[in-house]
């Protein structure tokens, strides 16, 4: 365990919604979402500029990669995750009145 490893899972940020247990499973493009939103998080950027778009970019590949290796690993959820990822979300009725 690294310096900063309890054997806890602490609060997300609830931003960032459940992957595991979705079915159909998650897709590429639900995982680098999940990524990009953990990766504003942590480093405070949230819109890139020409200093931070490649290490962002970055960060949010190998992320994305670490996320896609670890739902791999696990295994099936008893229970679905209690809410939809935001690409899986019906736009909302104010959403729709606006357009």
């Amino acid at each position: 365990m690294g310096a900063y490893d309890t054997g806890r899972v602490g609060p997300m940020c609830r931003n960032i919604t459940t992957l595991r247990g979705l079915q159909p499973a998650a897709t590429q493009e639900e995982m680098a979402a999940a990524a990009r939103q953990y990766v504003r998080k942590v480093s405070g950027v949230q819109s890139t500029s020409p200093q931070t778009e490649e290490a962002f970019e970055r960060a949010v590949r190998k992320v994305t990669d670490a996320t896609a290796e670890l739902l791999g690993g696990l295994p099936p959820r008893k229970q679905p995750p209690p809410t939809l990822p935001p690409l899986r979300r019906l736009p909302s009725k104010s959403a729709a009145a606006r357009s």
